[in-house]
C-alpha cells in the first residue's frame, strides 16, 4: 500500500480496527486475489495455505439444505463452493472491494452468492437464522473484541448449530514472518496480546490484525455459550511448495501455522 510505513505493536479500538480493515481490504483486493486467486480458485473451499479442502476434510460435515453463514467471506470462493453443495448460503465482508470481486466471480461461475457488507460484531441478520457459521481466515483476527463477535455468531445460530473457523496458529505469532530456515526463531512473546498494526504517512492505522493465545480463543469461545468440540493443526504436505506469508515447505512441517476450531452452541 503506497504509504505505509513500518508496522508497530499498538492498541486500537474497535472503531479503529474496523476502519483499518476497510481501509486494507478495499485498496488490495484485486492485488490478493492476482496472488493468491490461483491457490484459492473461484468456487473451492480452502481452509488454509496448508491446502485443507472442504471437499475431502468434510469438517462441515452434509451441508445440503443447511442454512449457512460465511464470516468474512473476501471474494465468496468458499461459499460458491458451499453453494454448489446444495448449502442455502449468505455471506458478507467489511470490504465492499471483495464483494465486488465476488460478484464477478459469480458471473464468470454462473454460480450466484449472497453477500453484504458488514462488521463481524454486528451482524445483520436475525436470531437463529443459520446452522453453520464458517469463516477462513476471515473476520475475526480482525476484530478487537472476539467476544463481541463470538456472541454475535452464537446468536445468529440455532440450537445445535456448528461453527468452524481457520485463523493463524498462535504460536506463529512468537515468529517473524519470514518462511524460510531464517525465521525459526522466536523474535516475540507469546503473552503480548498487542495487535500488529500498519500505519500511514499520517499515522492513521491501515492494517491491523489482533494475536490471541489458544487459551483465550477457548475463553473467548466458552465466554459466548460455544462448546468447544475440537481443534485442528494440519501439517504441512509432503511436496507441497506454496510459500504465503510465513507459510512454506521449510517452517510448515516443523511448527503449526494454522489453527482451525470446531465448536457448536449447546
Amino acid at each position: 500500500m503506497c504509504g505505509v510505513n513500518e508496522p508497530v505493536r499498538v492498541e486500537l479500538t474497535e472503531a479503529q480496527t474496523s476502519r483499518a480493515s476497510r481501509t486494507y481490504w478495499n485498496e488490495v483486493a484485486d492485488e490478493y486475489l492476482a496472488e493468491h486467486g490461483e491457490f484459492l480458485g473461484e468456487d473451492r473451499f480452502v481452509w488454509s495455505p496448508e491446502g485443507v479442502d472442504e471437499a475431502d476434510a468434510r469438517l462441515l460435515g452434509p451441508v445440503r439444505g443447511r442454512r449457512v453463514l460465511e464470516v468474512g467471506c473476501g471474494a465468496a470462493q468458499c461459499s460458491r463452493w458451499l453453494v454448489t453443495q446444495g448449502a442455502d448460503v449468505v455471506a458478507f465482508d467489511i470490504s465492499v472491494e471483495q464483494l465486488r470481486i465476488a460478484k464477478t466471480l459469480d458471473e464468470r461461475t454462473g454460480t450466484p452468492v449472497r453477500t453484504v457488507a458488514a462488521d463481524a460484531v454486528a451482524l445483520p441478520y436475525r436470531h437463529a437464522a443459520f446452522d453453520i457459521v464458517c469463516s477462513a481466515f476471515g473476520a475475526l483476527p480482525f476484530v478487537a473484541d472476539v467476544g463481541t463477535a463470538f456472541r454475535e455468531v452464537a446468536r445468529v445460530l440455532r440450537p445445535g448449530g456448528l461453527l468452524v473457523f481457520s485463523v493463524t496458529h498462535p504460536f506463529r505469532w512468537t515468529m517473524p514472518d519470514d518462511p524460510s530456515a531464517a525465521g525459526l526463531r522466536i523474535t516475540h512473546s507469546y503473552f503480548d496480546r498487542t495487535p500488529y498494526v500498519e500505519v500511514d504517512d499520517s499515522g492513521t492505522p491501515v492494517y491491523a490484525e489482533h494475536h490471541r493465545t489458544t487459551g483465550d480463543w477457548i475463553r473467548a469461545l466458552t465466554g459466548a455459550g460455544f462448546v468447544v468440540d475440537d481443534l485442528l493443526e494440519p501439517e504441512w504436505p509432503a511436496g507441497h511448495d506454496l510459500i504465503w506469508g510465513g507459510w512454506g515447505p521449510v517452517r510448515g512441517p516443523l511448527v503449526p501455522g494454522t489453527a482451525i476450531w470446531t465448536a457448536h452452541k449447546p
